[in-house]
């Protein structure tokens, strides 16, 4: 990996062998973007892992939003194990309890079922009731890579002071940025000492066309420029 860490959506084969040939670190890997991304088949990941040397964080989420339906955890636990042993490097994932703070029971019994791999936790983070204690719940449970914020709900653009006041915080090696992430953005994260960034729409024409190597090249140079 170079100085900056680049994260590419993929939907499949295609994407992670056009993400690799751009210059990408590592994969999310996930199914059905129209309900911002699900957890995808064990046969995807595994014929990504036939195809592609790039480690694949696999999204673990049966359906839109962040909180677990009756039942759902233990069905979820399984499937870590699954995609596990399709090839998956790590997941991503995260929870709210009724009350939108972060479901602590939820994240730990994944966390347990994805030992020793890591996992970044998803943009829950930003759609919490009090951002600022859901940080304090996640920062410092074990295996955690990253945290996948843009700050806001809304985006990253609205979201900048909250990613500079974690960065302050001592929480930049943390951040993984993205959720409406753009190129103007990037000279103020580094600034900020983020280093790790997340992009999908930003590098495919479209949802219904795949990645273009092109714009993830464009994307490797722009994040290695300090």
């Amino acid at each position: 990996m170079t100085g900056s860490l680049l994260e590419v959506i993929a939907l499949d084969v295609r994407d992670a062998i056009a993400a690799e040939r751009g210059g990408a670190d590592r994969l999310e890997v996930v199914a059905d973007m129209a309900a911002d991304g699900l957890t995808p088949a064990p046969e995807t990941v595994a014929a990504i892992a036939h195809a592609c040397a790039l480690p694949q964080m696999v999204m673990i989420r049966a359906h839109a939003g962040f909180t677990l339906g009756e039942g759902e955890l233990d069905e979820l636990r399984h499937t870590v194990k699954e995609l596990a042993s399709a090839g998956a490097a790590g997941f991503v994932f995260g929870f709210h309890d009724a009350a939108g703070a972060v479901d602590l029971a939820a994240t730990e019994a994944l966390i347990h079922a994805a030992s020793p791999l890591p996992w970044t936790f998803h943009r829950a983070v930003d759609h919490a009731a009090d951002v600022h204690a859901a940080w304090r719940a996640v920062r410092l449970l074990p295996n955690l890579a990253t945290v996948l914020t843009s700050g806001a709900p809304s985006g990253v653009s609205d979201g900048l002071p909250i990613l500079k006041a974690r960065a302050e915080a001592g929480d930049a090696s943390l951040i993984l940025a993205g959720g409406g992430l753009q190129r103007p953005h990037v000279p103020t994260l580094l600034s900020y000492g983020v280093r790790a960034f997340h992009v999908g729409s930003a590098v495919r024409p479209s949802w219904h066309e795949p990645v273009d190597p092109a714009l993830v090249a464009q994307w490797r140079t722009l994040i290695d420029r300090d």
